[in-house]
């Protein structure tokens, strides 16, 4: 059977994992699809400094995206530079070419993935993604093919590998964040600006796309609840551990009557559930289904190899289409047409919290902060208190018993305008297991 070709642009870490993949590995995959996935062209600013793996020497090197996507011999693009403005250009080209596209890119598709999709439709070809959340973790095959007959009721997740190794890295050691922060961007870990990792917005991306694939939404990323972890610290980790928790950088989904909840940010897990196991730079998600019940998904959420192989498979899949004659139909979104229902103010939503405080030490303070708790109608739970020596700067948490998320936000507001506040008090919601 005649070989399909693909053209690679975007020659960073995942474009040269994929590269290896590709000609490591080519024997195994022509095995598997019964003809030849070859590479003819790759694509970078600075292509000309690359060394390519053994068997690519002779491809096409272009420093110029449209050289690959205007390539009569080229099939399959994958687009490997991210972002939202060059990457769209090219996947529009790429389409009106006739060509499909493979794309890890979370951002994109997140904002405008359904509509790219129409127009892979409309063109005939094939648009797949599954490198675009979790790296190495199949998780939108699985959502889109493995459990497609049940009905996604929730799921919890860990997505940003940068974020979830600077926390248990904070665990485990004892370090303060911006030391941590450091650390993680002297090994690659973290960008030198680490803002998409670090407050959220990469994971808010991914969130959007599960949401997609899960529950049907299309979702505009900013009207996901985001907070970040810049404000977690060794303290923090002390008490949850007193309460039989962990702190973790939580995308959480969960259906309702009325409609679906959807939240990214730092929360307390108990630490008898398997999400608390979850250790450094690796992702995981935890799928319920009405019929299905619970699923597990766990590894690498980034790196070369694990992106790159998410990459490869999603070209395999792709290529047997092509030559099958008839592209897949099965939306990358899983749903025929996705829903445009924004999700429900996260305020609505009850939760247990945690609220960690700093104050300069008086008499009064728990009864202060208990007043402002009962006019807000929230119940008390149990106040904590680890030895200190400093009264200027003391440490303690209070948490609550479950109530709307409104009335804790209106009582920390409060809270944080009391004259013996050292700094705003820390709410971090207590996630239920699933």
């Amino acid at each position: 059977m005649q070989q399909v070709n693909v053209g690679i642009v975007g020659l960073g870490n995942v474009g040269m994992g994929t590269l290896t993949i590709l000609a490591e590995n080519a024997a195994e995959i022509s095995a598997k699809l019964g003809f030849q996935l070859q590479v003819t062209a790759v694509c970078s600013r600075s292509v000309a400094e690359k060394t390519l793996p053994p068997g690519l020497e002779t491809v096409l090197r272009t420093a110029d995206w449209h050289d690959v996507v205007n390539d009569p011999n080229i099939h399959i693009v994958a687009e490997l530079v991210g972002g939202t403005s060059i990457a769209k250009e090219m996947i529009d080209a790429a389409i009106a070419a006739g060509k499909s596209v493979v794309t890890a890119n979370k951002e994109l598709m997140a904002l405008q993935g359904p509509g790219i999709w129409d127009r892979a439709i409309a063109s005939g070809i094939n648009l797949a993604m599954e490198a675009s959340v979790a790296g190495g973790i199949p998780i939108h095959a699985v959502l889109r093919e493995g459990i497609s007959g049940d009905r996604v009721v929730a799921l919890q997740g860990i997505l940003n590998g940068t974020s979830n190794y600077i926390l248990t890295e904070i665990e485990k050691h004892g370090t303060d964040f911006a030391v941590v922060l450091a650390e993680a961007q002297r090994l690659g870990y973290a960008e030198a600006d680490p803002s998409a990792d670090i407050d959220g917005y990469d994971a808010r991306s991914k969130l959007a796309i599960l949401a997609a694939l899960a529950f049907g939404l299309q979702v505009v990323p900013s009207d996901i609840h985001t907070e970040g972890i810049r404000r977690i610290g060794p303290i923090d980790f002390q008490y949850a551990h007193r309460l039989g928790h962990t702190i973790r950088l939580v995308c959480a989904a969960r259906r309702t009557q009325d409609g679906v909840f959807l939240s990214v940010r730092p929360a307390l897990i108990a630490q008898s559930t398997i999400l608390a196991s979850v250790q450094g730079a690796y992702n995981a998600i935890w799928v319920r289904g009405q019929y299905g019940q619970d699923t597990f998904y766990y590894g690498r959420g980034a790196g070369p190899n694990p992106t790159g192989v998410a990459v490869v498979s999603d070209l395999m899949r792709v290529a047997r289409e092509i030559r099958s004659g008839s592209p897949q139909r099965v939306s990358p979104f899983a749903h025929e047409r996705l829903a445009t229902n924004r999700p429900l103010p996260i305020e609505l939503q009850k939760s247990a919290y945690y609220l960690r405080f700093r104050v300069q030490d008086r008499p009064g303070i728990i009864a202060a902060l208990a007043s402002i708790l009962a006019e807000k109608h929230v119940s008390l739970d149990a106040v904590l208190q680890l030895p200190t020596e400093d009264k200027h700067n003391l440490p303690f948490v209070i948490t609550i018993e479950p109530c709307e998320e409104k009335a804790v936000a209106e009582a920390v507001a409060k809270m944080a305008t009391l004259d013996f506040m050292v700094e705003p008090p820390l709410a971090l919601p207590m996630e239920r297991p699933l």
